[in-house]
C-alpha cells in the first residue's frame, strides 16, 4: 500500500514538474511573435538545465542503486529537452550583448556538470559516495533554481506589475515542490526533499504577489505613453511661436500624434494660418 502511493505521488510529481517545465513556452512564445527578449532574464532557464541534467545523472543507475530513483530519471530527462530549447529560443533573440551573456552563463554550467560526472564516475566507487557527491551539487543547484525568481520578484515589487513572472510558472512550482517534497520524505532521501524545503515558501510568496498586482499595468507602459504626450507639448509650443523650424516639426508631429484628431487639426489649422500670413 505505502509503495502504491508512493508511486502515486512520483507519477503526480513528474505531470507537475513536466507543466512547470512546459510553463515558459507561453514567455517564448511572446518572445518569438516580437523577435525579442524584452525584460526576461534567461538565468532561471540556465539553473533549470544544470539542475536536470544533475538529477538525471543522480537518478540512472551510474550513481543511484539500480533503479531506485527512476521517477527522476524521467522528469528531468524531459526537463533537459525543454531547457535547452529555452535557452537557444533566448540566445537566438538575445541582443549581442545578451548574446555574450548567455554563453558565458551556460559555457561553464555545462563544464562544470561534465566535471562531475567524471568525478563521480571513476573517482568513487560505490554508490553511497556517488550519490552524497552528487546529490550535493544538485541539492545546491534546486536550491538556486527555486530561489532564481527572487530576481522577478523584485521587479514585480518594483513595477507593480506581475507582466514578467507568468501566473502558470508560479502555480506549477508550487505543485511540483509540494509534490517532491512529500515524495522525497516518504523515501527518506534529503536531496529529493531538500530544495522543496526552500521552493515551496518561495512559490508561495509568488502566488501572493500576483494576487496583490494581477490587476496592474506595467509602468513601462505609462512612460511610453507620458513621454509622447510631453513631445506633442514641445512640437505644439514650437508651432505656436511660428519659427522657421515649424515645417519640419510640425510635420514629425502630425506623423506622431496622428491618432489623436484633435491635435491633428489643430497643427492643421496653424499650417493655414501661416500659409495666409
Amino acid at each position: 500500500m505505502a509503495q502504491t502511493f508512493r508511486m502515486a505521488i512520483a507519477i503526480l510529481g513528474n505531470a507537475a514538474s513536466v507543466s512547470l517545465y512546459a510553463a515558459p513556452m507561453v514567455t517564448f512564445k511572446r518572445v518569438i511573435r516580437k523577435k525579442s527578449t524584452e525584460e526576461f532574464s534567461c538565468l532561471p532557464y540556465i539553473i533549470g538545465l544544470l539542475n536536470c541534467l544533475l538529477f538525471t545523472w543522480y537518478g540512472l543507475p551510474i550513481v543511484s542503486n539500480k533503479w531506485e530513483n527512476f521517477p527522476l530519471v524521467t522528469v528531468n530527462g524531459v526537463g533537459i529537452v525543454l531547457e535547452l530549447a529555452y535557452v537557444l529560443i533566448y540566445f537566438w533573440y538575445a541582443s549581442s550583448k545578451g548574446k555574450l551573456k548567455v554563453a558565458l552563463t551556460t559555457i561553464p554550467v555545462i563544464v562544470l556538470f561534465c566535471i562531475i560526472a567524471v568525478v563521480s564516475t571513476f573517482a568513487f566507487h560505490d554508490n553511497k559516495h556517488r550519490k552524497l557527491l552528487v546529490g550535493s551539487f544538485g541539492l545546491g543547484v534546486s536550491v538556486a533554481m527555486y530561489a532564481s525568481p527572487l530576481v522577478a520578484m523584485k521587479k514585480v515589487i518594483k513595477s507593480k506589475s506581475v507582466e514578467f513572472m507568468p501566473l502558470p510558472l508560479s502555480l506549477c512550482s508550487f505543485l511540483a515542490g509540494s509534490l517532491w517534497m512529500t515524495y522525497g520524505l516518504m523515501i527518506r532521501d534529503i536531496f529529493v526533499a531538500g530544495p522543496s524545503v526552500v521552493g515551496v515558501p518561495l512559490a508561495i510568496l509568488q502566488l501572493v504577489l500576483h494576487c496583490k498586482y494581477w490587476k496592474r499595468k506595467p509602468s513601462s507602459e505609462e512612460e511610453p505613453n507620458k513621454l509622447n504626450m510631453e513631445k506633442g507639448d514641445v512640437v505644439m509650443s514650437v508651432v505656436e511661436e511660428g519659427s522657421e523650424m515649424v515645417d519640419l516639426e510640425t510635420g514629425e508631429a502630425e506623423m506622431k500624434m496622428s491618432n489623436d484628431p484633435v491635435s491633428k487639426i489643430n497643427i492643421t489649422t496653424t499650417n493655414q494660418q501661416q500659409q495666409q500670413h
